[in-house]
């Protein structure tokens, strides 16, 4: 057990200085171009989704809850939300990161990301009418729900670099234990044993209305446990804290299931359906 800590302190440590970078370039972003983009998601008419999917690759945090918000106020299309909610990175690209991933692994999937979320989007506004607008919601920024305000960025990059740190030492922790107490053989036969069985748990995790799904679905895959369709079917699913705030601010309970199902199916599809192409990056 000491072994596994001190293994696993080690392993986390190593990632600070680049998880610190990362949240404090996000928090940037989001501070300097957050509320800009929820109003230009609102003016993009049917290249929604398209804009969407773009806007929804860029980690900020709150941007799935803000574009949750503008959907419930009939801002935006269901297509849209649907874009942002399947392109959203969530914490994926800080890890992706701070493990030093090859720069066009990054790239290529954040691009079929991109390319799976604004079709998905179009087609969703293709195949369901487009409902009329009614009264926005105000104070759409989504930062009372991070608790991103204060406007310090590098005291926020502090604090969502020192939450993220303490979730995945102890996922590193209990990974490094499992592997130890059962297999590491043994845990990639069960996820190996199914084509569909990793896509259907990945994707099912990636539903969890915070960062830890995608934190773990991104360090599975990093250590070679989770395959490539796997973590994306997971990571089209985690929208970090957007359906949870879908489900507050819209008052259609029932409708907010319903875009989580369509969230999971066009997530196991996808997933499934990469796998069984072969793709791997």
């Amino acid at each position: 057990m000491l072994h596994v800590l001190e293994h696993s302190l080690l392993e986390t440590a190593r990632l600070l200085p680049f998880l610190y970078l990362t949240y404090l370039v996000m928090e940037f972003l989001e501070h300097r171009w957050g509320e800009k983009a929820g109003r230009l998601m609102g003016r993009a008419g049917r290249f929604g989704p398209l804009v969407g999917g773009l806007l929804g690759i860029v980690p900020q945090c709150g941007f799935s809850a803000a574009a949750a918000g503008l959907y419930a106020g009939r801002v935006i299309s269901l297509g849209t939300l649907l874009a942002v909610f399947l392109s959203t990175s969530d914490e994926m690209l800080p890890i992706l990161i701070s493990y030093r991933t090859p720069a066009a692994t990054v790239l290529g999937i954040l691009g079929i990301k991109v390319v799976i979320a604004v079709a998905a989007g179009m087609a969703a506004d293709l195949v369901f009418r487009r409902r009329p607008r009614e009264e926005a919601i105000g104070d759409l920024c989504g930062h009372d729900h991070c608790h991103c305000e204060g406007g310090n960025l590098f005291l926020a990059a502090l604090r969502h670099t020192a939450s993220i740190a303490v979730f995945l030492l102890l996922f590193t922790v209990a990974i490094h234990l499992a592997l130890h107490l059962a297999g590491e053989d043994l845990l990639a036969r069960f996820l190996g044993s199914s084509p569909m069985l990793g896509v259907l748990l990945a994707a099912l995790v990636g539903l969890v209305p915070n960062c830890a799904g995608s934190v773990a679905i991104t360090t599975l895959y990093l250590d070679g446990i989770l395959s490539f369709g796997a973590m994306m079917a997971g990571l089209l699913v985690s929208t970090g804290i957007g359906l949870l705030m879908l489900a507050r601010v819209d008052r259609n309970r029932r409708e907010a299931l319903g875009i989580a199902a369509l969230l999971l199916a066009v997530g196991i599809v996808c997933g499934g359906a990469l796998d069984l192409l072969g793709v791997a990056l």
